[in-house]
């Protein structure tokens, strides 16, 4: 393992420092983690052979990604929830249903051949694995997902974790964007059904935060509040606007209890109802990444991280080490 010092530039984004790192790997498989990254043993063996048994057309690898710090406090606890939904039910139901995976930002394996057809990654994106997963799909490339763990540090504290999600948030919408120059070739180059599904996804991502207060507001019906919405819509709208309120948040316990039910994570399924309280910061987070797509589109909010203040044994089953910050664990081990 050797550190290699990116140098500086117009812009200071981590695909910016992947492309730059491109040139110094001398393997056919690229792959990318995170600095506090604890990947589970084996690991590289598992996708090695994923790849040796599928053909060419299967150019990249996702994993699974979780947290070793979920019982930090709440909203660690209501992060790890949200990371097993996306990676253990929505992430396999969109491969499933044959649509595009946006890719997440590590535990990510690629064909190096395919990489560099596309020419890497997207120095100004702020989500460049999202992008470089709807760019695969275009060029006929297939994103498997593989079932196998990296955990991380959730980030617990309210601020940082904002600033994070806008970035991502920001990064959605620049995707849909750039991609959406030339609705038609993108179109033709994905089909019907995925072109469909990045409508899905994106727009569906950015309008769940952008537009979520109008539907929570539907709360104050419950404290006896006349819903301001009564006096405009007609009652037909205003009641099929709450049977959608109602079925959203359903559907988000349902999701959250099906994410967490294995024995690792049972833990958490009684925080599972919190995350009413949970998803507002996201609907922050949206309003703080949309504006800044006005003034400072590739800045990339860098996330805090090392600031854990209990031991936590990321190895399962190991007690022979135990230190503060995991990644010098991780470093330690290797």
């Amino acid at each position: 393992m050797r550190q290699v010092t990116v140098p500086g530039g117009a812009v200071r984004t981590k695909p910016r420092a992947l492309n730059f790192a491109l040139d110094f790997c001398r393997g056919s498989i690229i792959g990318v983690y995170d600095a506090e990254d604890a990947p589970e043993p084996g690991q590289i063996h598992k996708v090695v052979r994923r790849f040796a048994m599928r053909g060419p057309s299967v150019a990249c690898l996702q994993g699974v990604l979780d947290f070793y710090n979920a019982r930090e406090n709440w909203l660690a606890r209501a992060f790890a929830i949200e990371y097993a939904a996306w990676f253990r039910i929505t992430l396999p139901g969109l491969e499933k249903m044959g649509f595009a995976v946006p890719l997440g930002g590590t535990t990510l394996f690629f064909r190096r051949v395919a990489l560099e057809e596309l020419g890497g990654w997207d120095a100004h994106n702020v989500t460049e694995d999202a992008d470089l997963g709807i760019r695969l799909a275009r060029h006929g490339y297939h994103t498997e997902l593989i079932d196998t763990v990296t955990k991380e540090e959730a980030n617990c504290r309210p601020w940082p974790w904002v600033k994070q999600r806008s970035r991502w948030i920001k990064g959605y919408a620049m995707t849909w964007g750039v991609h959406m120059r030339a609705p038609r070739r993108l179109l033709d180059e994905l089909g019907l059904k995925k072109f469909l599904g990045v409508q899905f996804l994106f727009l569906g991502t950015l309008s769940q935060f952008l537009l979520a207060p109008v539907l929570w507001s539907f709360w104050l019906l419950a404290f006896g509040v006349t819903h301001p919405l009564m006096s405009v819509l007609p009652p037909w709208a205003f009641w099929t606007l709450g049977g959608i309120f109602f079925f959203s948040e359903l559907l988000t316990i349902a999701v959250g209890m099906m994410a967490v039910a294995d024995d690792e994570h049972r833990f958490l399924m009684k925080w599972v109802p919190t995350l009413h309280v949970y998803w507002p910061l996201a609907s922050v987070a949206a309003i703080k990444g949309v504006l800044e797509i006005a003034w400072n589109p590739f800045y990339w909010d860098k996330t805090s991280h090392g600031h854990l203040h209990n031991d936590h044994d990321i190895w399962p089953g190991s007690n022979s080490l135990r230190i503060n910050r995991p990644f010098q664990r991780w470093r330690n081990r290797a």
